[in-house]
C-alpha cells in the first residue's frame, strides 16, 4: 500500500480510499443483513417446532378423548372413603352410571355395623385385595371407611384417594333427620330413629345425645384414620394429622356445596373413571341425586349454641382448610363465564427436546 501511494497521483489515492470505504460498508452491510436473515430463521425453525409440539398435544389430547381406554391406567384403583351424609351416595351413583362406558369396576365396602374402623387382620385382608385383585382392575372402591395408610403394608404402587366433606353443622342436621325420615333413595327402608318426631332444634334446647357437640366429631377422624388418638374427640393430634393427609394422600378433596366443580375436576384429572361425569351431573336422568327427607334446617339459636363447643370449633377449621385447598386447586383449573364453568386449557409445552431423532 506504501509503495502504491508513492506511484499513485495524490487524486488517485483518494479515489481508491473511497472504494476501499464504499466496498467496506458495503459488505459489512451484507454481513448485517446474513445475521438478520440468521435470527430470523432460527426464529421460524423454533416456532414451527413448537408448533410441532403443541400439534402433537392437541391430537394425544383428542385421541385421549376419543378413545375408550387410556394407557397405562388399567391397574389403577380409587378410594372413595364417604363421610356419611356428604353428597356421597349421590357422587358415588355417578361412578356407577359410568363404570360400564369406561369400562372398570365399582366395588362398595360393606363394615359390618358401618364402623369405619378395620381390624389389623382386614387391614392386611384389604390392602391385599386392592393391590393385588388384577380381575377387578381398573377398579373405583367406595365406603364408609376411615383413611388407611398403604405405605405400612409395603406396596409400591398406593391407590388414588378422593373424598367429599361438608359443613360439620348441615351435615350433622342431614344425619339427624335421615335417622328419622330416611330419604328419597329407598324410602321403604326403615330407619334405626324412625317414628321419633323431635325436630333438630328441639334436641339441642333439650342437651339430646343425637344432636350434641360430640356427634360433630366424624370428618376429622375419617381422614386421620385408623390410629387411636384419631377417635379421640377433640384431639388436636388427630385435627393437625387429618390435615396432613388431606394434602399430601388425596389426589382431590371437594365440598358437598360445591360437587359439580369437584365433578369436573376430576373428569379432567381421572377421565379413565369420570370421562362424561360432568355431562351427566348437568343433564343426565339426576341418578345420582339423593335427598334426606323431612329436614329443616337449624334456627340461628340452635347453630350458635353448638359453635360454642371446642369440637365444632375443630371440625369447622378442618372443613375451612379444606374448602380453601379446594378452592386453590379449582382457580387454577376452572373459569367461569356467562354462569358456566370452563377447564383451563393445557398452559404448558415441551421445547428444546433433544436428540432429533
Amino acid at each position: 500500500m506504501g509503495l502504491l501511494r508513492i506511484m499513485m497521483p495524490p487524486k488517485f489515492q483518494l479515489l481508491a480510499l473511497l472504494a476501499f470505504a464504499v466496498a467496506m460498508f458495503f459488505l459489512e452491510n451484507q454481513i448485517q443483513k446474513l445475521e438478520e436473515s440468521r435470527v430470523k430463521l432460527e426464529r421460524a425453525i423454533a416456532r414451527h417446532e413448537v408448533h410441532e409440539i403443541e400439534e402433537r398435544h392437541t391430537q394425544e389430547g383428542l385421541r385421549e378423548r376419543e378413545a375408550p381406554l387410556a394407557a397405562g391406567s388399567e391397574d389403577m384403583v380409587v378410594i372413595y372413603n364417604r363421610v356419611p351424609k356428604t353428597a356421597s351416595t349421590s357422587f358415588t351413583n355417578i361412578a356407577y352410571d359410568l363404570c360400564g362406558k369406561n369400562r372398570y369396576h365399582v366395588l362398595h365396602i360393606n363394615t359390618t355395623k358401618n364402623n369405619p374402623v378395620m381390624s389389623m387382620q382386614d387391614q392386611v385382608r384389604f390392602v391385599k385385595n386392592v393391590t393385588e385383585w388384577g380381575e377387578m382392575k381398573p377398579a373405583f372402591y367406595h365406603g364408609h371407611v376411615s383413611f388407611l395408610d398403604f405405605t405400612k403394608f409395603g406396596v409400591k404402587k398406593k391407590p388414588v384417594y378422593i373424598n367429599v366433606i361438608r359443613d360439620p353443622i348441615e351435615r350433622l342436621v342431614s344425619y339427624y333427620y335421615f335417622l328419622r325420615f330416611g330419604d328419597d333413595y329407598r324410602p321403604g327402608l326403615r330407619r334405626r330413629k324412625q317414628g321419633d318426631k323431635k325436630t333438630f332444634d328441639e334436641c339441642v334446647s333439650a342437651g339430646g345425645s343425637d344432636c350434641a357437640p360430640e356427634k360433630l366429631w366424624l370428618q376429622i377422624p375419617f381422614f386421620c384414620g385408623h390410629y387411636s388418638e384419631c377417635w379421640n374427640v377433640g384431639s388436636h393430634w388427630a385435627l393437625e394429622q387429618a390435615k396432613y393427609n388431606l394434602v399430601n394422600e388425596y389426589l382431590l378433596v371437594g365440598v358437598t356445596e360445591e360437587l359439580e366443580d369437584f365433578v369436573m375436576m376430576l373428569e379432567a384429572a381421572l377421565p379413565r373413571f369420570f370421562r362424561g361425569a360432568t355431562e351427566l351431573y348437568k343433564t343426565g336422568k339426576k341418578s345420582h341425586l339423593r335427598k334426606t327427607s323431612e329436614k329443616k334446617p337449624p334456627t340461628k339459636e340452635s347453630s350458635a349454641k353448638l359453635q360454642q363447643s371446642a369440637i365444632w370449633k375443630m371440625e369447622n377449621e378442618f372443613y375451612e382448610f379444606a374448602l380453601e385447598q379446594f378452592q386453590f386447586v379449582r382457580a387454577h383449573a376452572v373459569r367461569e363465564k356467562d354462569g358456566e364453568l370452563y377447564l383451563l386449557a393445557q398452559n404448558f409445552f415441551y421445547e428444546k427436546i433433544y436428540p432429533k431423532n
